[in-house]
C-alpha cells in the first residue's frame, strides 16, 4: 500500500444529483449521484490519475458492491484510510466508469451523521465528494497503484472559490454551533433526542449565509 491521498471534488465539479426515492414502506431514501474520482487530468493537488489507474481502482471497488461487501462512507473525510463507524453518513451503492471518470451513486444512512447530511441537502446545501483511497506518486505527480478505499461527503472541497467557508468551521464559529455538535455527540444512540437535533439544524441553516 502507497501513500494515502484524498482527492475532493465540489458539488458542481461531480455534478452531484440528489435523488429522493420512496420505498415500500413508504419511508424515504435520499441518494447522492455523481463523479466520485476524475482521471487524466490534474487535479487541485497537483495529481494526476491516469485512466487505468481509475479503471482498475473503479473494478475493484465495483467487485466489492457487487459481492455484498458494504463500502461505508464518512461525513467529512479523516487523515487516515480507517473508516470510522461513528462518523459513517452512507454507503456507496454504485460505481463505474465514463470516460475517464469514476462515477458512482451513495446512499444517505438513517445514521447520526447521515441525518445531518440528509438535513443539509434537504435544506439546499451543495455537499461535495472526496475520494479517499492509496498509491504512489512519481515527482511530476502521476499517480500509480492506485486503490479507492472509500468516498465521502464533505462540506468544503478543495476547488478554489468552491465555498468561502467551511461548513464545520462556521458551525463552530456561530454562537450555537459548538451546542449543536455537542448535542449531536450526546444523543448518538437517543433516535428521540436526534429529532430535537434536526430541528435545531434545521434552524441553524435558515441562519447559515454562504
Amino acid at each position: 500500500m502507497g501513500v494515502p491521498l484524498v482527492e475532493q471534488l465540489t458539488f458542481d465539479q461531480a455534478n452531484i444529483q440528489v435523488e429522493s426515492v420512496v420505498g415500500d414502506a413508504g419511508d424515504k431514501n435520499l441518494f447522492m449521484r455523481g463523479v466520485f474520482i476524475q482521471g487524466d487530468v490534474k487535479n487541485q493537488n497537483q495529481r494526476v490519475y491516469p485512466i487505468n489507474e481509475i479503471n482498475k481502482a473503479v473494478k475493484t471497488l465495483k467487485e466489492k458492491i457487487t459481492s455484498g461487501y458494504s463500502v461505508l462512507g464518512e461525513a467529512d473525510h479523516p487523515e487516515d484510510l480507517t473508516v470510522n463507524l461513528d462518523r459513517v453518513s452512507h454507503v456507496i451503492t454504485e460505481m463505474d466508469m465514463h470516460g475517464a471518470d469514476g462515477i458512482g451513486k451513495l446512499k444517505i444512512l438513517p445514521t447520526p451523521m447521515g441525518n445531518l447530511v440528509k438535513t443539509l441537502l434537504e435544506s439546499g446545501v451543495k455537499l461535495g465528494v472526496s475520494s479517499r483511497g492509496s498509491g504512489n506518486v512519481s515527482e511530476g505527480g502521476k499517480v500509480s497503484d492506485f486503490e479507492i478505499v472509500t468516498v465521502d461527503i464533505v462540506a468544503q472541497p478543495s476547488a478554489p472559490n468552491a465555498y468561502p467557508d467551511p461548513i464545520y468551521e462556521r458551525l463552530e464559529n456561530y454562537k450555537k454551533g459548538g451546542s449543536l455538535l455537542e448535542l449531536a455527540e450526546a444523543i448518538r444512540y437517543d433516535t428521540k433526542a436526534q429529532k430535537h437535533l434536526t430541528k435545531g439544524i434545521t434552524n441553524f441553516i435558515r441562519d447559515l449565509k454562504i
